[in-house]
Parts: structure tokens; sequence; C-alpha cells
């Protein structure tokens, strides 16, 4: 049975996402199309990419059902006071040329700025009158959460943070379990380099056959997180797709999250500190 995540709403996400981040144009859209008719079903865009109009028109050019793909944008730092959330949200329907816009996530807490339980409250509004239809959010602590959860008596469905061996998030991920949260990985394979060429990771790609990203993939799916990497090459979009199929060991397993180190954070982007406009 193919690895799932299902939210405390019933929204229903597959073990592995496209990330979209830097594609854009045709090549970008014929991207997105290619990696939907290899069978991804989950597109990750943002309106900072800039480029919904991109994975809008990668949906057009697929020849696939609309109703069988997952789109998610994020609202951008700068616009999570209420009236500016709507608005953004029915932008990101306009650019790409989408009715309806599956998950939409606050991109990050900017706690400073004070307003991310204004914009949460916003996009439940735009939930309601039909604009999306999932609520959720990135690069949120658990004091976030729990602060959406006191103000409107929900938590959002989906909590993107960054998360790789470098950085496993074990906390994170089991607060979210707790609470019917799932976790999305930006940023899973680190961007490779000495990540993948820990001995972790290239004895258990050995074993299989396989690369060492297919192998980090492959962790991310054991450990109950749901990674989104990024790649416009057919080979890789392939590869991280039948990762989700490989079988690591517990022991293989427990070696790459003991890689995680505390300088594993990729720029220290503390989301207690770092604000994103």
């Amino acid at each position: 049975m193919p690895v799932t995540h299902v939210s405390h709403r019933g929204l229903t996400l597959p073990a592995v996402g496209l990330g979209t981040y830097k594609l854009k144009g045709a090549a970008g859209a014929e991207a997105i199309a290619r990696g939907v008719q290899l069978g991804y079903t989950l597109l990750d865009s943002a309106y900072n990419y800039e480029n919904e109009g991109t994975v809008g028109e990668g949906i057009r050019a697929c020849g696939e059902p609309r109703g069988g793909l997952i789109v998610t944008s994020k609202l951008p730092g700068r616009y999570q006071r209420h009236d500016d959330a709507l608005v953004t949200v029915q932008e990101s329907l306009y650019r790409t040329g989408l009715s309806n816009i599956d998950l939409y996530l606050i991109h990050w807490p900017n706690p400073a700025q004070g307003l991310y339980v204004e914009a949460f409250e916003a996009l439940l509004e735009a939930r309601a009158a039909g604009l999306i239809s999932h609520v959720g959010v990135c690069n949120f602590l658990p004091e976030h959460l729990e602060a959406l959860k006191d103000a409107t008596g929900e938590y959002p469905e989906v909590n993107q943070i960054e998360l790789h061996p470098y950085f496993p998030q074990t906390e994170a991920l089991a607060f979210h379990r707790e609470r019917g949260i799932i976790t999305q990985a930006w940023s899973p394979l680190r961007r490779g380099g000495e990540l993948f060429e820990e001995p972790a990771i290239t004895a258990p790609a050995a074993r299989l056959g396989v690369s060492p990203a297919e192998v980090v993939v492959a962790w991310h799916v054991a450990i109950g997180s749901l990674p989104i990497p990024k790649s416009a090459h057919p080979d890789r979009q392939l590869a991280n797709l039948r990762a989700q199929d490989l079988e690591l060991t517990a022991e293989e397993v427990a070696a790459i999250t003991s890689l995680g180190r505390p300088d594993g954070r990729m720029k220290n982007q503390d989301p207690a500190v770092y604000e994103e406009f």
C-alpha cells in the first residue's frame, strides 16, 4: 500500500512531493508537466518563488486531470495583515489560472511582526469562501502552533520545515504527529555535497544499488517526513519518486538520523528570529 500522510482534517498527501523553487518560464512548465506525467501529485510553490504562473501552465500542459493534483502556494511575510492576505490568495489564483488552490501555507511566522495569527485567520476565511481547500504553515515552532490553536481552535494541517539528516527535527516530528499535523521537509537533501559522502548513507545506497539521494528520500519516508525535492531533470524526478518504495533497515534509519548535528541548520534560519518578506 502506498505511503500517505493524513492531517487532522482529512487532507491526504503522497509520500513525496515535487518542489518547484526556481522552476520558471517555459522550461519550468515543461519540467512540472513532466513531473506530473511521471506520477507526482503534490506540487509545491510560493508567491515569493514568482512561478505560480509556471505551475499553472505546467498543470494545463500535463494532460492529467486537475482533480488528481494537490497544488500548494505560500503567503509571504509582507502580506500577513488580514486584508492583504485575502488579496494575496486571490492574486495566487489569478497567477496560476486556477479556481482553487488545494493547500495554502504561511511562509514564515515572523513572530516579531506579530501578525501570523491574523494571517491564519484570514486563510481560514479564504477556505470558508472556497478559494483554498486546506490551510498550513511553514517554519512554525511549537509555541507558534499553539498560539494558532488558542486563537482559532484549530491547528494547521501542514507545517513545512527544514528537515534533513543533518537537522532531523525528531522533536518537531513527534509534536506534529501527536496533533495531526503533516510534516513536510524543505531542502530535504540539503543540497547534497558532504551529506552524500556519509557512510551512513553510502552504505545502504551500495546495498540497494541506488544513489545517496534516493537513500535520503527513503529515510524521510521512513521517519514520517514528506520530502519535496526540487528537480527539473526527468531521471532525478523519477528516482526521487521511486525512492519511496525503498526499504531501509531500522538500523540504517537510526544511523542516518544520528547524523544530526548542532550546526546542521542551513543559514541558521531560526523561525524564532528570522523574518521573511
